[in-house]
Parts: structure tokens; C-alpha cells; sequence
């Protein structure tokens, strides 16, 4: 007897995209006319362009997604919009206090970011046909990822802000190449660890019950140790090189399976924070600020913390309404703490919510590593999604001080292009990787007898 076995594609689930696409414009809208409702009292003038601007970019990219990657998951680009919508809400509300309407407002630009970033998302959704073609540009990724980090540091090119050196200014335009340098070093992680991850899996000395690695295989981790400490010490940037360390560290540890990386990494990275602590006045006043924020030292030198801590609390359990709150009085409210400015009109509630949104991103991202048959896919996916998660805690910890305050942008929700374009894109990337997932393997035509005996029968199995 003969087996013929005939596989049966899963759902693409598009429809159940398309759906949770419109709930999170829905959601986006509803809280949109809310601000102008809780303000003036009215409905925004406003609100029927804004509405046909945000169907119109999602539908777009439901549609190319649809065409070009119909088995990617359906759940992140909902996730994607929502948060988008949320910031930009969330910096209208910002312009009304501050009375900044039509194209003069920070959402309008914001605005105009969103649509760059979705023909972006599309162009590489377009372009990128397998996620597993980025494997041939690995050192080239190396590459582009170190220059894009040093930046920041050419003279006239380079910019200061808050103390971290990690923006660059080209006219009347400020960037920040780190958020695509994350991009560039996660798929040069990704290509290198698929290679080299038998030799670093090598056991050798046990201490303290860890198995740690041949001493001729520390290399890679030095080296991204070393460019760690450097960011510290020439960017002032704790939290650039938190997320890049630890980028490596989670990925190193998803290809090797070995405990001892996380420890090796942890004590180094400890070394470096040490260091560039008793070395640098502007960590100390940050530990200063982060320790107790509240202090009369700490309020001269900066009342940033102490005001957003303050909007925390003033927003309680279910918010002051959005439009009905003093988000305004903290600076820098809609680009550093712009999560503080939502946890007080939205609530403790709404704070929730937005954290759950963010845990359900990386949660699909996981889940696609977890699905896609490749190496390097399974990292790169890992890397991206880790990527993001580290720095959601980066930076709500620093505004709800588990951490210290560092210059990183909430993914989609602060004000700026560059952090927009970069997370948009790995949102994209991880759709990709998902629909190859997800994506039915090839038939094979398995109908030739294995017996040439007359009346061999034939059977049909279908694949789950």
C-alpha cells in the first residue's frame, strides 16, 4: 500500500488581523475624543482627517501584509497601531496645554513620522522576501551597527542632551542612530552565534556550580563588553549600553544554553557600571536622583523625576481622564515620560494595560523564534523581541525608579522619528520571520509505490 500524504494549510489569519485592527484605531480615536471632550467640550475638529489617516496607513499595511506575507502573525501590527495611537494621543493632549494647534504641534510631526515609518514597514516588507538573506550581510551588520554608535561623537555632528551623548543634528533635524544600530548589531549577533555557538557551548571550569566557558572563547562578549564600557564612558548613556550588552548576553544565552554567559555578563557589566561611576559626575548625580528623588540635593539638581513620580500618584487606579490631567508639568512629558504622562490620565489601570500590550509584542515575537525552522531566524527573532522588551523596562524603570533615568524613547509611543522608524521596522522583520514560521512546508510528492505489485492500494494522510 501506497502513502500519499497531502498537507493542509493552516488559517493565514488576516481576517482576525484586519478585526484587531480595527478595535486598536477604534481604541485610538475613542481616547482621541476624549482629550477635546475632557478639555473644551467638544468634539476635535480634527477628528475625521485623523481618523482617515489612521485607517488609511493601517489598511496599507494589512493589504501589502496580506500579498506579500500571508501567514505572518496577526497580532503584531494591531499591537503596533495601538501604541502608535496611543502616543500620538497622548502628544496632542501635550499641544493643546501647551497651545501648539495645526502644523505648528509636535502631533502633526509625529503624524508625518508615522506615515514615513509605515511606508518604511511596507518597502521592507516589499524587499525582504526571507528574513534568512540578512545572514549574508553579518559582518557587514557588525559594521554598520559600530558606525552608526560612533556618530554621536564627531565634532559638529554630535549632539548633548540631558547629558547623553547619543543624538546626532543634521539642520534643523536631531536623529538617534542607536535605535537602528540595535537593528544592525541583532542580525550581526544572529549570523555570528548560529556559526560559533558549538565552540562556545565548549564546557570548561566549573566554579561555584556554574560550568563557564574555555578561556579562548570569552572573546565575543569581551568585545561587546568593551564597546559597552565605551558607550559609558564617551556617550554617557547607561542605558544604550545596558540594552546593547544585554541584547548580546540573551542571545548569547538562547544559543548556548549555558547559564555561566548570564553570570559572566552580569559581573562585567557590574565592573563597568562601577567604573564609570567613580569616574563620571553625571552617573553619580543620576544614582543621586534615582536613590532619593525627593531630596532638597536632588530637587535642585532635577525636579524631572520627583514631577513624574508625582503625576504617578495623582493619577491613582482609574486616572484623572485623559485631557484632564497636568502631564504638562513634568518635562519632557511627551518624549522621556511619556508613559508617566499616560499612567496619570489613564491610571494604574490604563499603566497596566499599556505594559500588557508590550508584553503580548514580545510574547509573539518569542513565539515566532520559538516556531521558525532556522538558526539564524530563531535568534534574530529572539534578539529583536529581546530587544524590545529590554528597552520597555529601561525605560519604565527609569520613570518609576527600579532603574536609573537614562535617554532612551518608549518604543511607539515617544515623541521622535528615529525611535518610531527603528521599532516599526522590527515589528516588520518579526512579521516576516513569523509568515516563514507559520508558512506550510513545501508538497512533496510522496504517490510513487513503494512496491511495483499490481493493486497497490493508496492512502491519503493529511498534516495537521
Amino acid at each position: 500500500m501506497t502513502t500519499t500524504v497531502e498537507p493542509v494549510a493552516p488559517p493565514t489569519r488576516r481576517g482576525l488581523e484586519l478585526l484587531l485592527l480595527l478595535l486598536a484605531i477604534a481604541i485610538v480615536l475613542l481616547a482621541w475624543v476624549s482629550v477635546d471632550l475632557n478639555r473644551n467640550g467638544t468634539v476635535p475638529a480634527n477628528i475625521v482627517p485623523v481618523a482617515g489617516g489612521l485607517v488609511f496607513l493601517a489598511i496599507v499595511v494589512h493589504v501589502v501584509v496580506r500579498w506579500r506575507a500571508a501567514y505572518a502573525d496577526p497580532v503584531l501590527l494591531p499591537i503596533t497601531v495601538c501604541l502608535n495611537g496611543l502616543g500620538l494621543v497622548m502628544i496632542h493632549r501635550l499641544d493643546l496645554a501647551a497651545g501648539k494647534l495645526g502644523t505648528d504641534g509636535n502631533a502633526y510631526r509625529q503624524i508625518i513620522w508615522t506615515a514615513v515609518a509605515v511606508a518604511l514597514a511596507v518597502a521592507v516588507i516589499v524587499v525582504l522576501r526571507d528574513h534568512r538573506l540578512l545572514r549574508r550581510f553579518t559582518y557587514w551588520s557588525l559594521l554598520v551597527g559600530f558606525v552608526l554608535l560612533l556618530l554621536p561623537l564627531l565634532p559638529g555632528l554630535g549632539r548633548t542632551v540631558n547629558g547623553s551623548r547619543i543624538w546626532i543634528g543634521v539642520g534643523g533635524m536631531s536623529f538617534q542612530p542607536g535605535e537602528f544600530a540595535k537593528i544592525a548589531l541583532a542580525v550581526f549577533f544572529a549570523g555570528y552565534l548560529v556559526e560559533a555557538r558549538d565552540v562556545l557551548s565548549l564546557a570548561g571550569r566549573k566554579v561555584l556550580g556554574f560550568t563557564f566557558p574555555r578561556g579562548r572563547d570569552l572573546g565575543p562578549i569581551l568585545v561587546a563588553w568593551v564597546l559597552a564600557l565605551l558607550i559609558l564612558v564617551f556617550q554617557n548613556d547607561l542605558g544604550t549600553a545596558l540594552l546593547f550588552f544585554g541584547l548580546f548576553v540573551a542571545m548569547l544565552y538562547v544559543a548556548t544554553e549555558r547559564v555561566s554567559w548570564i553570570a559572566i555578563g552580569l559581573i562585567l557589566f557590574a565592573a563597568a557600571v562601577a567604573f564609570a561611576l567613580s569616574t563620571f559626575a553625571h552617573f553619580q548625580t543620576r544614582v543621586t536622583l534615582w536613590l532619593d528623588p525627593f531630596s532638597e540635593s536632588s530637587l535642585k539638581a532635577s525636579d524631572q523625576l520627583a514631577k513624574g513620580l508625582w503625576g504617578l500618584g495623582a493619577g491613582g487606579l482609574t486616572g484623572t481622564g485623559l485631557g484632564a490631567g497636568r502631564p504638562y508639568l513634568t518635562p519632557f512629558a511627551e518624549s522621556d515620560f511619556i508613559f508617566p504622562s499616560l499612567g496619570e490620565e489613564l491610571g494604574l489601570f490604563g499603566a497596566v494595560a499599556i505594559i500588557v500590550l508590550y508584553l503580548l509584542f514580545v510574547e509573539r515575537g518569542v513565539r515566532t523564534a520559538l516556531g521558525v525552522r532556522d538558526g539564524f531566524g530563531k535568534l534574530l527573532a529572539i534578539g529583536l523581541s529581546f530587544s524590545v522588551a529590554f528597552q520597555v523596562f529601561i525605560v519604565i524603570g527609569g520613570v518609576t525608579r527600579v532603574v536609573p533615568l537614562t535617554g532612551l524613547t518608549t518604543p511607539f509611543l515617544s515623541l521622535g522619528g528615529s525611535s518610531l522608524l527603528a521599532n516599526w521596522v522590527i515589528m516588520t522583520i518579526l512579521l516576516r520571520i513569523s509568515d516563514q514560521a507559520r508558512r506550510p512546508m513545501p508538497e512533496i510528492d510522496l504517490t510513487t509505490p513503494r512496491s511495483p505489485a499490481a493493486g497497490d492500494a493508496t492512502q491519503v494522510v493529511k498534516l495537521p
